[in-house]
């Protein structure tokens, strides 16, 4: 005699069947509510509006790389200058200042910290980093050197254009900056779980 087969899974009509999809989580195991998610939009889009100011600071901070024409063609005023590094350096710097402050503002704002808004400081750090490059590079000396060359004249020593060399790892710096910072003062500073209660008390 044998048992009775069991179906492996139960009928479709069941109310109960398919299972409901578990939700999503924060790093404390609590759920992710939409409030979250709108604060992290926020974030993102606060950080990407502050991208304006870098830009400007970037344009006004970062040295200019120099150049002169002879009337036939457009050369380096200083061969062995460092402007072109330094106008990447100044940018990584001013874009690491900026993801620390806008860590620091976050957590001074929201302590309990949250998935959303890390993600937020990420992708806000990396739309105001492509929108500081943008305005900086469009704001300052034209990228039409030739044309620039000709209505200076020659033997007239002029600006090259702002660029970044190291674009992609510049476009780093703002995000990993606030993500390490906001992780690091939530991890230090932030609401701590009460411990379970054990059989002599807390």
């Amino acid at each position: 005699m044998t048992a009775p087969l069991t179906p492996s899974q139960p009928p479709p009509n069941d109310p109960d069947w398919p299972p409901p999809p578990p939700p999503l989580l924060g790093p404390a195991g609590d759920p992710i509510t939409a409030a979250e998610v709108v604060q992290g939009i926020v974030v993102t889009i606060a950080s990407a509006v502050a991208g304006a100011l870098l830009g400007l600071l970037w344009l006004w901070q970062a040295p200019h790389v120099k150049l002169i024409s002879d009337g036939k063609g457009v050369y380096l005023r200083d061969s062995e200058g460092e402007a072109a590094i330094g106008a990447d350096g100044t940018f990584v710097l001013l874009a690491l200042a900026f993801g620390a402050a806008a860590a620091v503002l976050v957590f001074l704002l929201r302590r309990k910290g949250g998935v959303p808004l890390v993600l937020g400081l990420a992708a806000g750090g990396v739309l105001g980093s492509l929108l500081a490059w943008w305005l900086g590079s469009s704001l300052g000396p034209t990228a039409n050197v030739v044309a620039h060359a000709k209505q200076v004249g020659p033997n007239v020593t002029f600006d090259a254009p702002l660029e970044l060399n190291m674009a992609a790892a510049a476009m780093l710096a703002w995000p990993l900056a606030a993500t390490v910072v906001h992780l690091a003062l939530t991890a230090l500073l932030g609401p701590r779980d009460p411990e379970p209660e054990g059989p002599w008390g807390p």
